[in-house]
């Protein structure tokens, strides 16, 4: 692995941008608790990430590990640790580049489905 480019900042392993596919995302974003996961992030401002542990999530910690994974390994968020905690962040500028609009409706229906269902 090749050193980080800032000391107590260490990156796990993500798809490079070229290497991110629809299917992926789309299987990714599936799932309530994981897209729940991105709207949150998706509400930070540009390069604001959160720990793992300031998400409020009704699973063990060992389920929310793997919906963490779930969303790195198909782009959808990056997570490197500063420390030794997770930060994880959106990779909206990578995805909107590849899938232009995808996000943004996603993350609408999903606002407007809260609603509905009076969750937000």
């Amino acid at each position: 692995m090749a050193p980080s480019a800032s000391p107590g900042i260490r990156e796990l392993p993500h798809p490079a941008h070229d290497e991110i596919r629809l299917e992926a995302v789309l299987h990714a974003l599936s799932d309530p608790l994981r897209l729940q996961i991105v709207r949150e992030l998706a509400a930070l401002e540009e390069g604001e990430g959160l720990t793992c542990s300031q998400f409020v999530v009704p699973v063990t910690k060992s389920t929310t590990t793997h919906h963490f994974r779930v969303l790195r390994e198909a782009g959808v968020i990056r997570q490197v640790y500063r420390g030794t905690s997770k930060i994880n962040g959106l990779r909206r500028d990578d995805l909107d580049a590849l899938f232009p609009g995808l996000l943004d409706a996603l993350l609408a229906g999903a606002d407007r489905q809260a609603v509905r269902l009076g969750e937000g």
